[in-house]
């Protein structure tokens, strides 16, 4: 009896290889379903095996979406696990899985952009209003980028509980009675702290900015 070429070539799938695959896809598909089952019951086993199996990968894909900006991948990538420790559902495949993980990275990459946007543009008002009240022989002027640098200098200068504070205002919009509770603060004196620090990096970014005039 003669066995057609066809049947055996290695280009096409014999019906043993195609059960292997069923098979392994099934249970790739069994192993995602009770990953995700687990995360969404808040197993900590399942999120630390989720973590090692995505971090990288989502990481990689964040430095993408964000064009080469690894500290904001890197936000967005904070931002994506906690979304998906309070969303996550149970999924069948990996490809569904990863592809609602895209649609979070991509979502969380987008807001904190506008967040930062919205931080720099608030920061950046109050150093021009301070800088223009100083009396100063030559008008500064500086470009935004420079501006932001000087900026997180001065952010840095600040003690870790008033910067937190800060950031917590400015770039997460967080209200003062939130960030009272969060501190063990009254309310009153979070708000003194905020206009303390906020002073703090008005004089700093004057004084670093004349400097370089004068120098």
């Amino acid at each position: 009896m003669i066995v057609s070429a066809a049947i055996v070539s290695p280009l096409t799938p014999t019906l043993a290889s195609s059960r292997m695959e069923s098979s392994a896809a099934t249970n790739q598909g069994s192993e995602i379903r009770l990953l995700t089952l687990a995360l969404a019951a808040g197993d900590e086993e399942a999120f630390r095996t989720f973590h090692a199996a995505y971090f990288d990968r989502l990481l990689r894909y964040l430095i993408v979406v964000t064009r080469g900006d690894e500290q904001g991948a890197r936000d967005a990538l904070q931002e994506t696990f906690i979304r998906v420790v309070r969303h996550v559902r149970g999924f069948d495949s990996e490809e569904t899985f990863w592809s609602w993980l895209t649609v979070l990275a991509r979502s969380s990459a987008a807001d904190a952009g506008r967040k930062r946007r919205s931080y720099w543009r608030l920061l950046t008002s109050y150093a021009m209003f301070w800088v223009a009240r100083q009396p100063s022989p030559e008008e500064i002027d500086d470009s935004d980028e420079h501006l932001h640098a000087l900026l997180l200098e001065g952010l840095g200068d600040l003690r870790g509980e008033d910067r937190a504070l800060v950031e917590g205002k400015y770039l997460r919009g967080t209200s003062v009675r939130e960030l009272a509770a969060e501190s063990n603060l009254t309310e009153k004196a979070v708000e003194s702290r905020l206009a303390r620090a906020r002073q703090q990096l008005r004089e700093q970014l004057f004084e670093r900015l004349k400097n370089e005039k004068e120098n």
